[in-house]
């Protein structure tokens, strides 16, 4: 992985930051209820362009506030440049304590190890930045996200209903964890 002012490169996916022009491709991420359904209540399936120009705006402010290594990047293909998928490091309410990462994909990417990728890339960046620890909070039924965690190294630590007063699984990753989840240059079709 290759770093550069907050963009992450693998061998196939860059993770930058987004810009409003990415409107229209990230609205077939999370225009998309099968994508949705599995977000926070605080983030709804957004309905129209011009609404997700106005969040892709929140985003890129709340992004230039955090400090690293927290923030929101879109997900691009390396081999055709498309724009695929989201990906967060952001402070989990209520206490701003934890560090979630996550992902979303558009559902034709889903299947390719891409958020497997995307994941081990975000949690390496984390742990560049002397954060010990990152947490996954997946729904209970979203077997295809506990599955991608899982393929990190990611543990199971419990349910709870801390985080958005949801009941939620909860991983955890620490730096040996992903060190010894390593992917090859690619992760194996059908993983996430």
């Amino acid at each position: 992985m290759t770093v550069a002012t907050n963009v992450l490169t693998t061998n196939r996916l860059t993770l930058r930051l987004w810009r409003v022009e990415d409107a229209p491709a990230a609205l077939e991420v999370y225009g998309h209820a099968e994508v949705t359904r599995w977000l926070s209540p605080e983030m709804d399936q957004v309905p129209d362009e011009a609404a997700m120009r106005l969040l892709l705006q929140q985003w890129i402010a709340e992004s230039a506030r955090l400090p690293a290594p927290a923030g929101r990047w879109a997900i691009e293909r390396n081999a055709d440049g498309r724009l695929i998928g989201g990906a967060v490091l952001l402070p989990l309410p209520p206490g701003q304590e934890d560090l979630e990462i996550g992902w979303q994909l558009r559902p034709d990417a889903w299947g390719n190890g891409y958020a497997t990728e995307a994941t081990h890339a975000l949690a390496a960046w984390a742990f560049g930045h002397d954060v010990y620890e990152v947490f996954a909070v997946v729904r209970p039924g979203n077997t295809r996200a506990a599955s991608t965690v899982r393929n990190n190294g990611m543990h199971w630590v419990g349910e709870t209903r801390k985080y958005f007063d949801l009941d939620l699984q909860v991983f955890r990753l620490r730096v040996a964890d992903l060190d010894a989840a390593a992917p090859a240059s690619a992760g194996p079709p059908g993983r996430d």
